[in-house]
């Protein structure tokens, strides 16, 4: 059942649907939760980049493996909380459902060429696929209401509740969809993100620094004795303290020295099936850990009740936070920063670049179907540019090659 800490407000939707002719007893958040599963923007995230290239083995996570597990360990975490875990999970779902292909590299690529009209942002992207881009409701004048997600889900799916703005990189709302998204923020308090967000925001921490790790390890490219060495470990811990926590070198230096002491931290990693048990084991072990820790901060501070929307803050401690940031940095000094991957960063750059430029200039015929009218119909250049923008952002890492080999190449 929906919990008590959501109002008819929290449930409204955006645009009035039909009444279903075989309606079933579903609550509100569940048909959420069915929607985002049941979509296209969602099924195409099989075929983009998390960490390690899509294609290049069978073992390595994608983008639509990567919402699963973030949606897993989202749903307990909230469910623990007492919030909404269809809510919670649908908001996990959602949250990547923007990123175009190539991951963080095409994100960039795309804030280039969108320069003109707004630019791009995976975060603001995913709201315009919810509310906009992905195929199931007509709004009243027949435009598309996307999936019609109720205020609370549209509202934990957003994890950077503003627009853009001097001074910051990450923002959840392009300027032409500011009219949903001030609708789905009414009564919000000022720029605060609701509970639910902020879980979803820390399932994804936890869901990708983690496993990111165990695809680094299980692919060879990251040494399960990395912090064991001292130069190795300095710098892993600069990086963690440089670009993913807020704290000094101290504190993640402390959070690697902890994380080699647990007991079920690797020791080595040679393929055998007793290495693969361990390697799950400690994944299993830090999601745990990470998770849990979070629970009981929360619950010291907030006390036992159900916590939803904005009743509480989300509180993961400092020294979680640094393992976290320790975690992610293994995988970025390993995977990342190979000379074999920035070569293949800058391609993949320079092809969606050009994919943006050569669309441009031949659409609407060299869009697909679903989004000619909308370039049709926009009042200017950079509405037009934002349509084609929309179409190169929905691709996959191999059908953006495919494109790139039919309207570029060849």
């Amino acid at each position: 059942m929906t919990g008590s800490g959501y109002d008819e407000w929290a449930q409204e939707r955006w645009s009035e649907e039909p009444i279903k002719v075989n309606q079933t007893s579903r609550s509100t958040f569940e048909r959420d939760r069915a929607r985002v599963l049941h979509s296209a923007a969602l099924r195409r995230l099989a075929a983009k980049t998390q960490v390690v290239i899509v294609g290049e083995s069978d073992f390595p996570r994608t983008r639509l493996t990567h919402s699963l597990e973030c949606a897993q360990i989202g749903r307990e975490l909230g469910a623990a909380l007492g919030a909404d875990a269809d809510l919670v999970d649908a908001a996990c779902l959602a949250h990547d459902l923007g990123h175009p292909p190539f991951g963080h590299n095409g994100e960039a690529a795309l804030d280039d060429a969108a320069r003109s009209c707004g630019g791009f942002e995976g975060n603001a992207q995913s709201l315009r696929v919810l509310t906009r881009l992905e195929a199931k409701i007509a709004g009243p004048d027949g435009s598309s209401a996307g999936l019609n997600l109720t205020r609370a889900t549209l509202d934990a799916a957003t994890k950077y509740p503003w627009p853009r703005k001097d001074g910051t990189t990450k923002y959840g709302v392009y300027a032409d969809d500011l009219a949903v998204f001030t609708w789905m923020r009414q009564s919000a308090p000022g720029e605060a993100r609701c509970l639910e967000a902020q879980v979803m925001d820390w399932a994804d921490d936890v869901a990708y620094s983690v496993h990111d790790l165990e695809d680094g390890v299980h692919s060879g490219h990251v040494p399960a004795t990395a912090l064991s060495d001292p130069s190795t470990r300095a710098a892993i811990t600069e990086l963690a303290a440089e670009r993913y926590f807020s704290g000094g070198v101290a504190e993640t230096e402390a959070a690697a020295a902890g994380l080699v002491e647990l007991p079920f931290w690797p020791t080595g990693f040679d393929g055998t099936q007793q290495a693969l048990i361990s390697l799950k084991r400690m994944t299993s072990e830090l999601i745990a850990r990470l998770s849990t820790a979070a629970v009981h901060a929360t619950r010291e501070k907030h006390g036992d009740g159900p916590l939803a929307r904005y009743d509480a803050d989300l509180v993961v401690p400092d020294a979680t936070r640094a393992e976290c940031a320790v975690l992610k940095a293994l995988a970025d000094h390993f995977v990342m920063r190979r000379d074999e991957t920035l070569r293949l960063q800058a391609r993949q750059r320079e092809q969606l670049t050009a994919l943006v430029a050569a669309l441009g200039a031949s659409a609407p015929e060299s869009l697909e179907p679903w989004l000619r009218a909308a370039w049709t119909q926009a009042d200017d250049e950079a509405g037009r540019l934002r349509v084609v923008v929309d179409q190169v952002a929905s691709l996959t890492d191999t059908s953006a090659a495919s494109w790139f080999a039919r309207w570029v190449a060849g």
